[in-house]
């Protein structure tokens, strides 16, 4: 699988803060513990960074903002490309320590990697194609020069169930654009960006450009960096009630946001439907990561001819999955995150049973060492339930029937998300509908897996605002300029 060692690899990840271009303690030497979520094991102590701490990183990224954003863009892109080319180099190594820290199977991780690099590859290209425009103003009395400009120091806070792609999702544009960057990853799984920035730094990144603290007190350190004036700043990723008040925050200093927030993702199948295709479709839409994406599908909305067999065939695949260690060969359902997220599964699932769904395999907790959750799969899930309203985050699979594509419509849209849809038809003029239809940033028409660096990722209603990835991605980080000059030929 890998030529290195958990041990060896261990050894390589630092455990300090990064600011200004070296590797520190925290301020008063405290620590917090990271745990593997398949045993229970404590895997490294690193530096729980204090509020002196933030100041310090948003320091660096301030003192440096100037210089980077002067720095040519292709001098960026080479950085951000050599980082790519070194990512690639230590694809096993970034891939076991996401397996060790999070619990994905390793060859879940290995996509990863290769997904979360090609942020890095992309805004290498884009770095150099920031454009703006020039043009005479309709009465001829002047030139209008347009410009792009980055809009300075930037804070980032990063999820824990994918810890090397939500890394480079936002530091690849930013860097890109010329911003400076203070990031803090989740404490459940902040090693792979403590790798990550060993490999950011040896691309040739300049001290401050991008520093890098954890803590187990986000609010007391990430409070005060917001509410800094210097910051311009705040790109979140994680839960919709988090995002909601980093925005009352953000409000004071009218900051720069980029949200991307909870989902609910409908999985619709229509009447037309390849069954083959969606049941392929429907088990890696709901099962990649454990179920513990802002993707992942939440409720699978069937019509009613194709329901029964439809249930069928993917409670038979569902229940020959292998659960365990993902460092395990042939594991293809690792642990979840922590006990609560297990907790959090079991009481959805249960809530579906006490108001009359069936339950067609799995639902229950795994007892022994790790936060194991069984695949699941509920087949006449009620309205009302909670499991239809909230985000599961977790290998649960329910299912409710649908007579008319109305009613899909409806079902599909009675949330206060709109990530992601996914839908299965063959049929052309339906697909056409449901693409302006569904109350969605993104639709899988007949795919299961969409998530790509060239493409804008992001939502709306609940889901949160801005988009990552694609043409757009860099613009999140860049703010337009208007200049007139008086006409030359005057």
């Amino acid at each position: 699988m890998t030529m290195i060692s958990e041990a060896e690899l261990l050894a390589l990840v630092p455990t300090q803060l990064y600011i200004n271009g070296a590797w520190v303690d925290a301020t008063g030497g405290k620590t917090l513990p990271v745990y593997d979520p398949s045993n229970g094991k404590l895997i490294a102590t690193i530096a729980d960074a204090s509020p002196a701490d933030g100041k310090a990183a948003l320091d660096a990224a301030v003192a440096a903002q100037d210089s980077w954003a002067r720095t040519p863009a292709r001098t960026r892109s080479d950085i951000l490309r050599k980082a790519f080319d070194l990512v690639q180099t230590h694809k096993n190594e970034f891939a076991l320590l996401m397996t060790i820290e999070m619990g994905k199977p390793f060859n879940e991780a290995l996509g990863e990697v290769g997904y979360g690099s090609e942020f890095l590859r992309w805004f290498s290209e884009e770095a150099v194609r920031v454009q703006g425009r020039y043009g005479s103003n309709p009465e001829g009395t002047g030139r209008a020069i347009i410009t792009q400009m980055p809009v300075g120091p930037c804070f980032l806070i990063t999820p824990w169930n994918f810890p090397l792609a939500m890394a480079t999702r936002k530091i690849a544009p930013a860097l890109a654009a010329g911003c400076t960057v203070v990031i803090k990853p989740a404490s459940l799984t902040p090693l792979t960006t403590l790798y990550f920035m060993k490999i950011l730094e040896e691309a040739g990144v300049p001290a401050g450009v991008v520093n890098v603290f954890t803590t187990s007190t986000t609010a007391a350190v990430s409070d005060p960096i917001i509410a800094d004036k210097r910051l311009r700043k705040l790109s979140f990723t994680g839960s919709t009630g988090v995002g909601q008040a980093l925005m009352r925050q953000a409000a004071d200093n009218v900051l720069r946001t980029s949200m991307e927030l909870g989902g609910n993702a409908p999985f619709i199948i229509f009447d037309d439907a390849d069954l083959d295709k969606a049941v392929e479709g429907a088990l890696v839409a709901k099962f990649r990561n454990i179920g513990q994406a802002c993707t992942a599908a939440n409720r699978f909305i069937v019509h009613e001819s194709l329901a029964e067999e439809f249930a069928k065939r993917i409670t038979k695949r569902v229940s020959e999955f292998t659960m365990g260690r993902g460092t395990e060969e042939g594991v293809t359902i690792g642990p979840l995150i922590d006990n609560k997220a297990v907790a959090k599964a079991d009481e959805l699932v249960q809530d579906a049973l006490t108001r009359g769904a069936t339950l067609t395999t799995g639902g229950h907790k795994v007892e022994g060492a790790g936060s194991y959750y069984e695949a699941t799969v509920l087949t006449n899930v009620q309205a009302g339930s909670k499991i239809l309203k909230e985000e599961i985050f977790g290998p649960v699979l329910s299912i409710v029937t649908f007579k008319t594509e109305d009613e899909a419509i409806d079902i599909a849209n009675d949330t206060e998300y709109g990530l992601i849809g996914y839908v299965y038809t063959e049929s052309l003029s339906r697909s056409q509908r449901l693409i302006e239809r569904l109350q969605t940033g993104m639709m899988g028409l007949n795919a299961g897996v969409i998530s790509n660096a060239a493409v804008p990722f992001g939502g709306v209603k609940m889901s949160g605002l801005g988009r990552e990835g694609g043409f757009e991605g860099i613009h999140e980080y860049l703010s337009t300029k208007y200049t007139m000059t008086p006409n030359p030929f005057a």
